[in-house]
């Protein structure tokens, strides 16, 4: 799939950016399915690496789509290319914000869940950079647009952010307010976030904003859980926190063993 936006070209007229999203893995539910997730990977991985781990968990009602980033030049990188959902100059909430990149990425995002059943709920999470675009998509969600004004078509039941940051985290307040429906949405919408304190990617107190911008702006089902001595990676003390979560807050027939 590609999405394009509009970007400075040169003599300033108004150039197309187009993005490439890569291949999309797709782990089918075991039992009945009540759930999709979509699940967003770091900078620099693909959709394969987490399709093989969220296989694994005990969570047979949950269909998990993993899709891959497109490969485009990342400021951090020095202008290297690497799969990316936005591009970065800093891992931080700190950074400037590509929004250009992050609504192309919260787009697809909807897109892949657009063509679920009615009945089944749907999620949205991801790993560093992957959680970041979780948590814009869940912004756009709670305000019914993109950054750019589009409608954000999707519904989100669930949010998971592992090791991850909130974008365009001192202007959400002020996006929030005046929108009819966002104060409910806000109140309603479960999010997980999930830091470790010896992460030195993403610093553990990006994380911990995050979940106080949340709290600040009317998200009143926010979990923050935080790990002693955890890096950046997944452990599986960490992941059994996320199934729990998600089986309480998607209401799922419970997991198998």
């Amino acid at each position: 799939m590609s999405s394009t936006g509009p970007s400075v070209g040169s003599g300033g007229r108004t150039a197309r950016r187009v993005v490439e999203f890569g291949r999309t893995y797709v782990v089918r539910p075991k039992g009945k399915h009540q759930a999709t997730v979509v699940w967003l990977h770091g900078l620099g991985d693909n959709g394969s690496s987490w399709s093989q781990l969220l296989e694994t968990l005990p969570l047979p009602n949950i269909k998990w789509i993993c899709p891959t980033a497109p490969t485009q030049p990342i400021t951090v990188f020095g202008g290297f290319p690497s799969t990316a959902w936005f591009n970065v100059g800093d891992l931080s909430e700190d950074a400037p914000d590509d929004l250009e990149g992050l609504d192309a990425s919260a787009a697809h995002v909807a897109n892949l869940l657009s063509t679920e059943p009615a009945d089944i709920k749907l999620g949205v999470g991801g790993f560093s950079m992957g959680a970041a675009t979780a948590l814009y998509s869940a912004t756009c969600f709670t305000e019914g647009k993109y950054g750019n004004g589009n409608p954000f078509p999707a519904k989100l039941n669930a949010v998971v952010g592992l090791s991850g940051w909130l974008p365009c985290s001192k202007t959400l307040a002020k996006k929030l307010e005046g929108v009819n429906e966002a104060a409910r949405r806000a109140v309603s919408l479960p999010i997980l976030l999930c830091h470790g304190k010896g992460d030195d990617v993403v610093l553990y107190k990006f994380g911990e904003k995050s979940s106080q911008s949340f709290s600040s702006c009317g998200f009143q089902d926010v979990t923050f859980k935080s790990y002693n001595g955890l890096g950046h990676y997944t452990i599986p003390v960490e992941m059994n926190e996320v199934c729990a979560w998600l089986t309480s807050k998607l209401a799922l027939e419970g997991a198998s063993s």
